[in-house]
C-alpha cells in the first residue's frame, strides 16, 4: 500500500486532482457556513454582475451563484461517490462470482452485462428517474444499475487470472470451502485494479447527474449544478456568469476524478511500477 501511494503521488495529474477532490469535498462540508445555511434564498440584487459582494454573480431570483457551486458540491460529489461504490459493489459481486465459478453462470452474468453495456443509458436513465421521481436516491440506484458491468468485467477477469494462481490450489488442499477462499483470498487482490475504474465511474455518474438535472429530472428542493446550467440558459449572452460558473465546476470536477482514475491504473501497471 505505500508503494502504491508513492506511485500514485508521483504522478503529477494525480497530486494536482487528489488535492482538488480533497478541496471540493472540504468546501461541500463547510457549505452551510461558508455562503449560509439557505442556498435557496432569495436576493434583492437580481442578475448582478460579478462583483465583491457576489463574486459569481447573482442570477434571475437573486440566488447567489457562489453558494449554489458550493452547494451544487454535495449533491456532485454524493451522487458520484455513492453510485461508483454501489454499482462497485454489485459489479464485483457479479464478476467475482461469474469469474470464479465459470461454466454457465459465467456465460449468463457476462451476457447480461452485455445487454446493459449496449442499452443507450441516458436515455435509459431519463425514462426511469421520470417514472419513479427525480430524487437523489432514485438517481443513484439508476446510475449504479447502468455502470456496474465496467467493475464486474474488470473483477471477472482478475479473479480469472488469480484462481489460477498456485497460493489458490494451496488453500484448496488445506480443505477451505470455495466461498470463503473467494471471499477471504481472490476477492481483496482483485480489488486494487476495479478502483481506477470505480474513480472513472464517480466522473461519469456526476455528469449523468447533471444532464438529468438540467433537464429537470431532479430534485427542486436540492441546488445543484445541473438545474443552475438549466436556469442560467436563457441568459448566456446577457448574464453568462449563471451557466459559467457551474459549467467550469463540473469540468474540473470531472477532469479531477478522470485524472485520478488514469493515476491510479498507471500505479497499479506492473510495468510502471517495474520503471
Amino acid at each position: 500500500m505505500a508503494s502504491l501511494w508513492r506511485r500514485l503521488m508521483a504522478h503529477r495529474a494525480g497530486q494536482l486532482s487528489a488535492a482538488f477532490i480533497v478541496l471540493l469535498a472540504i468546501l461541500g462540508a463547510l457549505a452551510p457556513w461558508l455562503t449560509g445555511a439557505d442556498p435557496n434564498r432569495l436576493g434583492e440584487a437580481i442578475m448582478q454582475p460579478p462583483s465583491w459582494a457576489h463574486p459569481f454573480g447573482t442570477d434571475d431570483l437573486g440566488h447567489d451563484v457562489l453558494a449554489g457551486v458550493v452547494w451544487g458540491i454535495r449533491v456532485s460529489l454524493t451522487v458520484g461517490i455513492l453510485s461508483a461504490l454501489a454499482a462497485s459493489l454489485l459489479g464485483g459481486l457479479i464478476g467475482a462470482t461469474a469469474g470464479f465459478y465459470g461454466g454457465a453462470l459465467d456465460l449468463a452474468f457476462m451476457r447480461i452485462s452485455e445487454m446493459f453495456q449496449v442499452v443507450p443509458g441516458f436515455i435509459v436513465a431519463a425514462v426511469i428517474v421520470a417514472l419513479l421521481g427525480a430524487g437523489m436516491p432514485q438517481v443513484i440506484i439508476v446510475i449504479a444499475l447502468l455502470a456496474w458491468p465496467q467493475i464486474a468485467r474488470v473483477i471477472r477477469g482478475e479473479v480469472i487470472r488469480i484462481r489460477q494462481l498456485e497460493f489458490v490450489d494451496a488453500i484448496r488442499c488445506l480443505g477451505e470451502r470455495e466461498a470463503l477462499i473467494l471471499f477471504r483470498e481472490i476477492i481483496p487482490n482483485a480489488l486494487p485494479p476495479a478502483a481506477a475504474v470505480g474513480t472513472l465511474i464517480v466522473g461519469s455518474a456526476i455528469l449523468l447527474e447533471v444532464s438529468l438535472g438540467f433537464l429537470g429530472l431532479s430534485s427542486a428542493e436540492v441546488v445543484s449544478w445541473g438545474r443552475m446550467l438549466n436556469s442560467g440558459q436563457h441568459y448566456l449572452f446577457s448574464a453568462w456568469w449563471i451557466s459559467f460558473f457551474p459549467g467550469l465546476a463540473i469540468l474540473l470536477t470531472v477532469l479531477a476524478f478522470n485524472l485520478l482514475g488514469d493515476a491510479l491504473g498507471a500505479a497499479l501497471n506492473p510495468r510502471t511500477a517495474a520503471r
